[in-house]
This record gives C-alpha cells, structure tokens and sequence, in this order.
C-alpha cells in the first residue's frame, strides 16, 4: 500500500508483475587468435566487415593464415568478430615498434635536446612507412603542428594511404593542447612521448626554416632585386637569383615568398629528371620562410635537406634568414622507423613484425591476458578458431605436432569455460583418407563436445598472388557458415546441406567419395563435398563426440551449440535471482521467466515435439529445492528440451507391388 495516506481520495501504486524477459544471446560471434602485419598485440579487437580487419589489422598477408579464414568468414556470412594478434621472435626478430626521436629547434636557445619520441601505434613493419612533418605556429605562440602520412612502402615516390593532422599542439603539461594527450588519444597511427629533459622547447620544424628575415621595409625588398644565394639539395650547389619585372616588383614578405619559390624552381643548372628545386616550395611563417623540397619525384628522399648560404660578397641569404644563428636546416619528413641521425632526427627503432606464433605466444598467459586470454576481455565469443596452429610455420617441423596438441587442448578447455564452440583445422599435409584417419587416432585427446572438424581442406582465389589457388583450413568458411545458418534458420539448424555452400572456395584439397565418406563420418570428421549444380557445400554436423562409438548425446554439433546457447542466455537472464527470498513466490517468476523463453523457442521450432509439454520443461519448486538447500542459500533450477536432431541419413524404401492374378 502507499507509504503515507493522508487525505480522502484515490492512490495509485504500481504492483511488479514478476516479468523479467530472457533475451537469447548471439551465437555467432567468431574469434580468431593468428598473425597479423599491424594491429594491437595481445589484444581483442571487434570487427565487423573485412575494412574494419584491413584498417586495424593490416589485411591479408602471405604469411597470415587465420587473415584468410577472416576473410571466408565474412564472405560466408559472418558478421561479427574479435581478431587477437600474436607474434613470436627472439632479441633480434621480435615484434617491435618503429620509432624516431625529435630534437628541439635551434633557435629555443642552447644546444637543442630531444624533445619528443614518435612511435608507431603498435609493433610491426607497416610503422617504417610513417612520416611525420612538423610545423610551427604565429597564433597561438607556442604551438606547433604534427601531421602524420601512412604510405604503402619506404621509397619517396611510395603511395600516401592516410594522412592524420594535429593542430595546434603545446609542449607545455598543464595546457589541454598538450602534444601526449591530444596524440595518444585521438591517433590511430602514432603515439607520443615528451622528454623529461626538454624544458618546454619546441620540436624543430620539418624542412628548411629561416629566422625572422631582415626585410623591414619595401625599400629593402626592392634592394634584393638581381640578388643571389647558393641553395643544396642532395649535393649540388646551384645559384637561385632574384629577379622581378618592375610591374611585379614585391613590397611585402608576402609578395616575396612567390619570388623567392620562383628563383629555387628556375636555379640552374635544371636536371628536367630531378625536381628537388623545380618542385620546391616555399611558405611563410611569422615573417620566417619555410623551404621544402620537390616530392613529385622518384629521387626523393624525406631525410634529404636543403642547405642555403650566401654567395661570395653577397648577404641575400642572411637577409632572407637563411644566414646565422637561427636558422634549421632540417629534414623535409621525420622517418618513423629510421635508424639514422641526420638534421634535428635521432636514431630510433626500426619496426618489426615478429615471426609466425609459436605456443607459448598463441596460448598467452592468463594472468596477462595475452594469447588467446586476450579474449578474457570479451564479453562473449560463440566460435574459436585458430588457423595458424595448423601448420605453426614459425616452429622447427620436429616440434609442431607437439605444439599444435598443447594449443588446441588448452583452446577447447578454454571454449568449455566460456560456453564457446571450437573449428579444428588439419595440416596442409593432410590430404587423404587415411592420412586423416590417422590424424585423427593420432590426435584423439582433441575429442570434445565443444570442438568439430571438416576435411578436406579447401582452395580460395589469393588476391595477394595473381588470384591462384591457395590451401587454407576450412575454420573461417565454416564460421560463416554457422553465422549464416544461426542467421537464416536458427541455432538448432545442422550447418550442413545444400544451404551450406561454401562461398568463395574454389575447390576441395581431395574430392571426397560416397564411400570415403562413409568412412570419415562415423569418426565424428566433417567432409566437405563437391556435387553437380549445387558446388561445394558442407556435408557433415557432427562434434569431436561425434563417433559412432562414443555414443555421446552430444553427436551433433546444432544440439551441442543450442544447449550452450540456452546455458548462456540463462545464465545471464537469471542473475536477478541472486540474493532474492528463496521460496514459493521468487520459484513461480522463475518458472514464469523461464517458461516464456523456452516457449518462444518452441515457437520457432527449435525443439522436437508438437506440444510445449513434449517439446521442454521447467521445474522450480520444493522437491528440486530442499529445506536443507533453502538453508544453504541454493535454489535449483531443472530446464529440459527435446532436441532436433539432423536428419543424417535419408532412406528410401521402394517396393514392387506384385500384380495380382485375375480369376
């Protein structure tokens, strides 16, 4: 009733209905554990379509397996995933971030310190392809800017991918443009660092930047006029003049900035093939001219630097600011991932991809959350898949079949915990009957209610190598697959069948047989099959219980992932029971809520039966919860259902009526 009723008249209240809605959880969300060229280590990434994978991850690499099975998962209908990325290598070829090292501008004062260190947001070669360009600012004082180009390779003509720009930065803490802040929160590209010992100084600009010209009046501009200074680009010295017609005569730094780009375009001797000097440019910043050199050409180098110097008897460089103290001589990009010294650059770290995983690094620690415990940071995942331990390329040969045992046994464990579902794939070497017979046998601890897999493996298009065919396991096609199924028919539908077809595959290793597969299909292996008009298709739904002779009720792979499916929904829709009074009342909303899930389920036909009382049931009451479990704090909850089991073999009786005799 109402807390307080004070007065004649009429009180509402709102009475709960003991409605608590059971939402069903995902069943198809993929996790694949491999090698990668880019992207964080060691760390679960979501992804939902292959230009997510490329912009984290780098895309498809040669060296990659599980980068291939992405690709078949999307293609086959998979729409959700998480990627982790593992490397192994020792002292000399472990993964490494690229880095450059940035010292402070000359003209801050003393000798000038190292200011700030770029790195790649994360370990690989693709960081060696960064360049950083920095410039300086007129207002606000003080402030600099970085901006950041990802291209598709090292050379100076290589292709500018993506650019990243930061404006306005500070070199001061205490300052919201504070470069690490700004930086290492918005950039997908970089991180930074800022050197203990920098003292507030700004980093040098990028190119060749002169101090405040010595040009206070028209009259002084005017006296420039026919004027020369000696410019340097990659070791030849050419002479660039000043000279205007009168009606272009320039009386402002402004005007002059075009006359002096001018006068390094047209300095001779011109090579037509090299335009270090015909594509240069010049800007102005803060009455201080900023020269760059000629990108748009096949000699250019980004450590490259423009030296400038009066000619003999001659100060029109040291009026333009090119002359004494002050001045940068710089190079025109920093190389993120170079290893030298030159201009206001510092030796950094030179990026490196590691070498494919071994255990250790697929397997991870948990305690760290590496490896596959990477994925302790998920919510949940449905389907694990780890192609890489197929053939472990990175591991001495007398060692992988060791290798590949300790990380699929720790894997499967791992999907036991986490109500998860395991795609094994097999060896490349693995491409017969027998072989996979003894494969098989060989490997039999893989045994497990959460674990299949498919033989043979299968041929994809490889757009890395001219679209020939390429062997990849079968573990992201059938991903997809599931994604697609679960999508189309639900959970409890066989991912097997002519609906099955396997997109993207081009063919099978080994074209499977009737007979053969009579053979493999009583093991509890998957095949994958060819037939006329329907193509490629999967023609198998059993788990590693599946064999004929372990006579395990969990055969068939949509009864195993229906039951992990109703053991997470409810685990997760029945957390508001804890702590609730533990008798009649609290049991009738559980079987209430409950009820109304598997219902619905029936519903959509996921369970055998024509009525809900053969099709499942739920008991929550005094004979499933004792006196003695009520003291104990436990309340039991018992949730039957009939599965649908596929239909796996489809026999046809035909019979001769014989002809009756006419009397």
């Amino acid at each position: 009733m109402p807390v307080q009723v004070s007065y004649p008249g009429v009180y509402i209240e709102e009475v709960p209905s003991g409605v608590r809605t059971i939402t069903g959880v995902s069943t198809s969300i993929a996790a694949f554990v491999g090698f990668f060229p880019k992207g964080p280590m060691n760390k679960a990434e979501a992804i939902f379509n292959m230009g997510d994978f490329e912009r984290i991850f780098g895309g498809l690499d040669k060296r990659s397996d599980s980068g291939y099975a992405i690709s078949q998962f999307f293609l086959n209908g998979g729409q959700r995933a998480y990627v982790v990325r593992v490397a192994s290598g020792d002292d000399d070829n472990a993964p490494q971030q690229a880095s450059v090292a940035v010292k402070s501008h000359p003209a801050a004062g003393s000798a000038p310190k190292k200011v700030l260190t770029i790195k790649a947001r994360n370990e690989g070669v693709w960081g060696n392809h960064l360049r950083a360009e920095i410039t300086h600012n007129v207002e606000p004082a003080e402030t600099f800017n970085l901006i950041v180009h990802q291209f598709d390779g090292m050379g100076g003509t290589a292709r500018l991918l993506t650019s990243e720009a930061y404006r306005n930065l500070s070199v001061a803490k205490e300052e919201s443009r504070y470069f690490v802040d700004v930086v290492n929160e918005e950039s997908n590209l970089i991180e930074a660092e800022h050197d203990e010992n920098a003292d507030n100084k700004l980093p040098a600009a990028t190119g060749t930047l002169g101090k405040q010209a010595d040009l206070e009046s028209a009259a002084a501009i005017h006296g420039l006029k026919n004027k020369s200074f000696n410019i340097n680009i990659g070791g030849t010295d050419k002479a660039a003049a000043l000279t205007w017609k009168t009606q272009d005569q320039p009386d402002n730094l402004v005007k002059l900035r075009a006359h002096v780009e001018k006068a390094i375009r047209d300095a001779e001797p011109k090579d037509p093939l090299d335009f270090a000097y015909a594509g240069a440019t010049v800007e102005l910043f803060n009455n201080r001219f900023l020269i760059r050199t000629g990108r748009a050409r096949k000699e250019y180098e980004p450590l490259e630097i423009a030296d400038i110097e009066n000619e003999a008897g001659d100060d029109t460089a040291t009026k333009l600011g090119f002359s004494g103290s002050g001045k940068s001589e710089n190079v025109q990009e920093y190389i993120i991932g170079s290893d030298q010294n030159v201009g206001s650059q510092e030796k950094g770290k030179v990026g490196r991809d590691g070498i494919e995983p071994n255990a250790d690094a697929i397997n991870g620690s948990r305690v760290q959350k590496t490896g596959m415990f990477a994925l302790e940071n998920v919510d949940i995942f449905n389907i694990l898949c780890i192609p890489c331990a197929a053939d472990l390329k990175g591991v001495e040969k007398d060692k992988r079949d060791s290798q590949r045992t300790t990380i699929i046994s720790a894997a499967v464990k791992y999907c036991e915990e986490r109500r998860a579902f395991m795609i094994i794939d097999i060896p490349e070497t693995v491409d017969a009957i027998q072989e996979m017979k003894d494969w098989m046998d060989e490997n039999s601890s893989f045994r497990n209610k959460n674990a299949a897999v498919y033989f043979p493996r299968i041929y994809i298009p490889d757009p890395k190598n001219e679209y020939r065919p390429r062997s990849v396991g079968a573990s992201g096609t059938m991903a997809g697959i599931y994604a697609r199924t679960d999508s189309s028919r639900g959970v409890w539908k066989a991912p097997a069948g002519i609906e099955a077809t396997l997109s993207g595959v081009s063919k099978t290793d080994v074209v499977v047989t009737d007979v053969q597969n009579g053979v493999l299909n009583p093991l509890g292996i998957n095949c994958l099959r060819n037939f006329s008009i329907y193509g490629n298709v999967s023609w198998g739904a059993r788990t590693l219980n599946g064999a004929d002779q372990m006579a395990s009720e969990w055969k068939y792979i949509p009864v195993r992932r229906l039951a992990l499916f109703l053991e997470e929904s409810l685990y997760r829709g029945l957390k508001w029971v804890v702590f609730e009074p533990n008798d009649e009342p609290l049991w009738s909303q559980i079987r209430l809520n409950v009820g109304a899930f598997m219902h619905n389920l029936f519903r959509q036909a996921a369970f055998e039966g024509k009525t809900p009382k053969d099709a499942y049931f739920v008991k929550c009451d005094n004979e499933t919860t004792t006196p003695n479990d009520q003291n104990l704090g436990i309340v039991n909850i018992h949730v039957g259902f009939a599965p649908l089991k596929p239909a796996e073999f489809v026999i046809i009786k035909i019979q001769q009526k014989a002809q009756e005799l006419q009397t």
